[in-house]
């Protein structure tokens, strides 16, 4: 009976911790919102490209832009955890390119 009771204790305690540790696993390096930012800029991109709005070269360098941004992200990524620090550095980096591609798209160059 002793046995029993040892074994149901022991379980319980096992179970328990388990359950804690599950529930203290961090966030997984998941960034839907980043990602698919990322997508509308490199759309955007190619949109002012193929309108006239962006020349080769402000097309190269806003380009090089989401490239470096895309490291960023893929280095923050690398310990399985995206965190809230890493998060605004990546967004701060999003929101400059944003302004750099409006500003590009709207000059009055041409191809």
């Amino acid at each position: 009976m002793k046995k029993v009771m040892w074994g149901a204790a022991l379980l319980s305690v096992c179970a328990t911790s388990l359950v804690y540790a599950q529930a203290e696993m961090p966030r997984q390096a998941e960034t839907p919102r980043i990602d698919q930012r990322q997508a509308n800029q490199e759309k955007r991109i190619d949109q002012g490209i193929a309108s006239g709005q962006l020349n080769e070269r402000e097309g190269n360098r806003l380009s090089n832009q989401q490239e470096h941004i895309n490291k960023v992200e893929d280095k923050a990524k690398s310990d399985g955890v995206v965190t809230k620090k890493e998060r605004v550095r990546i967004n701060r980096a999003q929101d400059r390119t944003s302004r750099h591609i409006a500003r590009q798209k709207h000059d009055r160059q041409q191809r």
